[in-house]
């Protein structure tokens, strides 16, 4: 079974592009584009993965990233930050519980090499 990954981003063009890369190397893909459908989605699905934009609206990215990681119940679920804002916010997503920090723009190989970092070569968490 290939691995569910959310991807949470405000700009649509953005989104599917991601969807599109990840689709095409067999993953499962669900989107939001705010932060309240994120953490609704990550309730409902329990994705392997969130690609997670850090200036989305509704709920804010670092909330969205501390309630994920700060539940025992989605604590597992990886988390790729996904940003623009570049590496001034590195260390504080990584605290907050991060397991990758990713800046845009970047190339469809740096993303699947983020992912398959987070999930592994199999692309599949153990145990999800």
């Amino acid at each position: 079974m290939s691995a569910r990954i959310l991807i949470v981003e405000d700009h649509p063009t953005m989104r599917e592009a991601m969807r599109l890369v990840l689709e095409g190397e067999g993953f499962e893909i669900e989107e939001a584009s705010d932060g309240d459908q994120a953490l609704a989605s990550v309730q409902d699905s329990r994705p392997d993965l969130v690609l997670l934009d850090m200036g989305i609206p509704g709920t804010a990215g670092p909330d969205v990233l501390a309630a994920v990681k700060g539940d025992p119940a989605t604590a597992e679920i990886g988390v790729i930050v996904v940003t623009a804002t570049g590496e001034e916010g590195r260390a504080a997503a990584l605290e907050r519980g991060a397991d990758h920090y990713f800046t845009k723009p970047f190339s469809p190989i740096a993303l699947l090499n983020a992912v398959e970092q987070v999930l592994g070569p199999e692309g599949d968490r153990t145990g999800g």
